[in-house]
């Protein structure tokens, strides 16, 4: 159902609206809402749909991103980021991308036990498995259901690598796990950091921890020797292009090591989500923003191409780029990277019964 034509604002929402799912066959709109006493949109309330997929490791083709394999525990996700790429995907599910993505949870409690059946196939060469390469897997939900803390155990059991990105200041909750893992060279995490605007950010993610929590993250992480490092994206012209700068050099103070970003795309449905919320939180500039985004997709608001789409093209994304590579090598990031072993995966024996 959407609600584009309401004015009013969703508090506690990055999306304003529920937009059509592709794969429906009916579309549901609601038209001349002026005639309708005390009209607004309902905020909904977050279900938790428990579902038992088949698999839950998932290869990466892209060549855009550093991940091989992906694992997500949860579908959908809390933090309502607005500019999220994993929005689409709730279509799959027979959801909106809009408020459904952020307001229906599906939660795969067999995770843990579908990725040690799938570590332990003879025909699985070890590489690093990246956690959260679609949706947070410390979104708040985790906090109840503790896959991504179980997935952990059995990782650090079987000494098999992973990678991990969160904005979530609850993974701190699993730091003795990757204290361990880190002994080993088994571990690295990312943190998305967007804004150091405490404003901007509610709007941007409205349900995620502070950018100051996210920076205690990287301090404790990095003293506790997890090798860290920082994503700040997406970079959105006229919105967070300007903090590159504060952004890098708050994260290296904090211990990263690494950093990385994407210019803002909106793909599929994302570029209506984006676009009435822009409207609706930045009335002022809404047409600049949206008008640079464009510019940095050749006159589009995505770019499907391989190598680009992540990077943009033309001046305003030139100019990130400069100021990306600039700050950091002025704060030494980037300067080695970080290889995780594979050499010591093994499957555990289980120990004989005494009797």
């Amino acid at each position: 159902m959407e609600n584009a034509n309401s004015t009013d604002y969703l508090s506690g929402r990055g999306a304003q609206i529920n937009t059509h799912n592709r794969y429906a066959k009916n579309n549901l709109v609601i038209e001349h809402t002026e005639a309708i006493d005390d009209w607004e949109i309902e905020n909904p309330k977050t279900a938790f749909i428990p579902t038992y997929p088949k698999t839950i490791v998932n290869k990466v083709d892209s060549p855009d991103t550093a991940m091989f394999y992906s694992l997500n525990p949860y579908q959908g996700c809390e933090h309502g980021c607005i500019y999220c790429y994993a929005r689409n995907s709730h279509e799959y599910w027979g959801y909106s991308a809009g408020l459904d993505f952020e307001s229906k949870i599906l939660i795969k409690h067999n995770a843990p036990q579908l990725f040690k059946q799938f570590i332990e196939k003879k025909s699985w060469s070890v590489v690093p498995i990246s956690i959260s390469g679609n949706t947070d897997c410390y979104q708040p939900c985790e906090r109840k259901f503790k896959l991504t803390r179980q997935i952990l155990e059995i990782a650090l059991a079987y000494k098999h690598p992973v990678s991990m990105i969160t904005k979530n200041a609850l993974i701190l909750r699993d730091k003795d796990l990757l204290a361990e893992l880190a002994k080993l060279n088994l571990v690295h995490v990312m943190v998305s950091i967007t804004s150091l605007n405490e404003k901007l950010r509610q709007k941007l993610e409205p349900r995620t921890t502070t950018a100051k929590q996210r920076l205690k993250v990287i301090e404790e992480l990095s003293a506790l020797n997890v090798p860290s490092g920082v994503m700040t994206a997406p970079i959105i012209p006229s919105l967070n292009d300007h903090e590159i700068p504060a952004l890098l050099k708050a994260s290296a103070n904090a211990g990263a090591l690494a950093a990385g970003y994407t210019i803002v795309r909106l793909n599929g449905a994302i570029a209506s989500i984006f676009e009435d919320w822009l409207k609706k939180s930045f009335p002022d500039r809404c047409e600049k923003v949206w008008h640079q985004i464009q510019s940095c997709h050749n006159g589009n608001v995505n770019d499907s191409r391989y190598s680009v789409r992540m990077r943009g093209e033309g001046n305003i994304a030139d100019i990130i780029h400069d100021t990306f590579k600039l700050h950091c090598r002025i704060n030494q990031l980037n300067v080695n990277r970080t290889e995780l072993r594979t050499d010591l995966f093994r499957i555990p024996t289980p120990q004989l019964s005494l009797f």
